[in-house]
């Protein structure tokens, strides 16, 4: 796609994005608002703290307040609206919460999911739906880095639900022909995540507050951590290509390709603040946990000629600026 594509493709389409007040939700808002679409985002929660906010995106959208567990909520949304593209982001995505409460994060996760993509084939009217799912629907593999031909297995609540996601997803494609594509990615970081039991946010708070970060698990859990501004432009990218009708029902990797361990991600955050003398303290106490993951994004780069922006140093430095703006403030 062509420079003049990019800065056109997005202007005065009508797009809703559920979770649009979340991590991922807030900057896909503002990226979406920048390239000139119309949008309608979906809110359960007011968050006075949430990045839609600060970024002064909320009042340059349309507001639908609900949850996604609403199925009227969202065909009267898509209906009213006349909306051509949808971006499902929302979901109870913390794996603590899962674990403590299963049925919640069941019916938004799953509930959700067949809700959307119903209300999608009954109006009718988007030409391209992209739905969130994650690397942990993948489960616990024998194999690594993920590829999209793996079984999806997970096992504890949060997998099972993303598993669910995605042959949710593909059961509509498959039966109806619904153009609906599947995104799978690592962890997200970046400025926005209010969820400071997350490593990246959490270490950085600790350090501002002057004291020693805390790891839940024993440290050595690996995962493939992407910087979430790399995951919008992800996100678009895909919807873009979407126009081909031969990717609809096709799930695709989206990775930094990187592995690390949280405690070596803890250490990098201490090492760009300059506080390395802020040892970790490991409580070992995490439960639920696939020990090991990482993503392949090589069907992305050849399907979709995407690849991430950023590197780690990069995009963790613009994360940090991003609390110590926010705790100033």
């Amino acid at each position: 796609m062509n420079d003049t594509a990019v800065t056109t493709f997005w202007q005065g389409r009508r797009v809703f994005v559920t979770g649009c007040s979340g991590l991922l939700g807030s900057w896909m808002t503002r990226e979406l608002l920048a390239r000139g679409a119309a949008v309608v985002g979906l809110i359960r929660d007011f968050v006075p703290q949430s990045n839609l906010i600060l970024e002064d995106a909320l009042s340059r959208i349309t507001v639908v307040r609900g949850e996604v567990e609403d199925y009227a909520v969202l065909e009267r949304t898509i209906n009213e609206y006349e909306i051509d593209s949808v971006f499902h982001l929302a979901a109870q995505a913390i794996v603590g919460t899962a674990n403590r409460n299963p049925i919640s994060t069941l019916k938004t996760n799953i509930e959700g999911t067949w809700n959307l993509l119903e209300a999608c084939r009954r109006t009718n009217l988007p030409t391209r739906i992209v739905i969130a799912s994650s690397d942990k629907a993948y489960g616990i593999q024998p194999k690594l880095p993920y590829t999209e031909d793996m079984s999806l297995s997970g096992s504890y609540p949060y997998d099972v639900s993303k598993s669910c996601t995605d042959l949710i997803a593909h059961m509509y494609f498959a039966t109806y022909g619904l153009p609906a594509c599947v995104t799978r990615c690592g962890n997200f970081f970046g400025g926005g995540d209010l969820n400071f039991n997350r490593i990246v946010p959490g270490t950085i708070q600790s350090v501002l507050r002057n004291q020693r970060p805390v790891i839940r698990s024993d440290g050595t859990l690996i995962r493939d951590y992407v910087y979430v501004l790399d995951v919008v432009d992800a996100y678009l990218t895909l919807a873009e290509k979407m126009g081909d009708p031969a990717i609809h029902g096709e799930a695709f990797n989206f990775s930094s390709e990187s592995q690390l361990s949280v405690l070596d991600l803890t250490r990098a955050i201490l090492r760009l603040m300059k506080r390395e003398d802020l040892a970790p303290v490991i409580l070992n106490e995490a439960k639920g946990e696939i020990p090991h993951q990482y993503l392949s994004a090589e069907k992305a780069r050849r399907l979709l000629d995407w690849r991430p922006k950023y590197d780690q140093d990069e995009a963790l430095s613009q994360t940090i600026a991003w609390y110590e703006r926010f705790f100033a403030a």
